[in-house]
């Protein structure tokens, strides 16, 4: 049987992984790691270690369409294609250029974009946007006083205006939009509070609001997850917003095993590198038995690639030294 193509050996795409929200989806990491506007408290793929609003092309543009061009050419079996990755995707001078890429060349795919909403603001930033499929934008904080603890901003960066940035995208795309709220329990999920991000979520008007919480470590011990009893009164108290509540759910069977010798330590790697996971976690997203992830995973641990950290979840894996 022939086996599907992988994006190991690409320094810029990771995956394909098996999203629990999106289906089949290759990830398309535009930001040196830990490069972002925010500095959130919760960010599975750490701290910030650079807080800019500055756009540039951080990573070369040709160089990211390179690599696209060559996985996609084969038109390989993919849900969607995803930016995403450890910084702020639309921090990058060239989202535009590679979207438009995407959607000239290959536009049998669909695009997605996940981001932090911090430079919507940005009517040139939002044009350059309006031929994603989806964005799914983040909104944990109706006014900058809950925005300063939970998200923790660079200069510049207000809730007031990234919401007006999202309800103008709102205006001027036909993009389908869900809209993630993040609740760190303690801080942004008193009902006054609640009661003002429902009103901004009214204005924006998405066609979903996703409601999240901790799932895998972030930079901030003190951080918890909501419970679900928790996440059920916040879902009520955001009606008649249409909210789903974001929950694991089991290993997709479509996820691909990829195709080269040495594809399974550069894929592990290259997710925990993003993001801390479970072996669980790993096998979900990878399609690889959980005899062969931890298998992998144990090899990788003994040439100190890969440290573990047991939480209330699981045991996760980081890397030992950020590549």
């Amino acid at each position: 049987m022939k086996q599907d193509q992988s994006s190991c050996g690409y320094k810029y795409l990771f995956g394909p992984v098996a999203s629990r929200r999106l289906g089949l989806s290759l990830g398309v990491d535009m930001i040196p790691a830990k490069v972002c506007s925010l500095n959130c408290v919760y960010c599975e793929s750490g701290a910030t270690t650079r807080a800019t609003l500055e756009r540039r092309e951080y990573i070369p543009t040709e160089a990211i369409i390179g690599e696209l061009d060559t996985y996609l050419r084969d038109r390989p079996p993919l849900d969607v294609v995803t930016f995403s990755g450890a910084g702020e995707p639309t921090l990058h001078s060239g989202i535009g250029r590679v979207i438009e890429f995407i959607k000239k060349q290959y536009p049998d795919y669909r695009v997605a974009l996940l981001t932090n909403a911090t430079l919507f603001p940005d009517a040139a930033v939002r044009a350059e946007l309006l031929a994603l499929n989806l964005v799914i934008p983040s909104l944990d904080a109706a006014d900058d006083a809950i925005l300063s603890v939970v998200n923790r901003p660079t200069a510049g960066v207000s809730a007031a205006a990234m919401i007006e940035g999202l309800v103008a995208f709102r205006r001027e795309s036909k993009t389908s939009m869900w809209l993630e709220i993040f609740i760190v329990p303690g801080i942004n999920d008193a009902e006054d509070h609640l009661e003002r991000l429902r009103e901004a979520a009214l204005r924006i008007a998405p066609d979903r609001v996703q409601l999240n919480t901790l799932d895998r470590p972030g930079p901030e011990p003190w951080v918890v997850p909501a419970d679900r009893a928790a996440l059920d009164r916040i879902a009520s108290l955001l009606q008649p917003l249409p909210v789903e509540i974001i929950a694991r759910k089991p290993a997709s069977s479509t996820a691909m095993v990829m195709g080269c010798a040495e594809s399974l330590n550069d894929r592990i790697v290259s997710l925990v590198r993003r993001r801390p996971c479970t072996v669980a976690d790993l096998v979900a997203g990878l399609g690889a038995s959980a005899d062969v992830v931890n298998e992998t995973v144990r090899k990788l641990q003994q040439r100190k690639v890969l440290t573990a950290e047991p939480r209330e979840r699981g045991v996760f894996f980081r890397l030992t030294t950020p590549r």
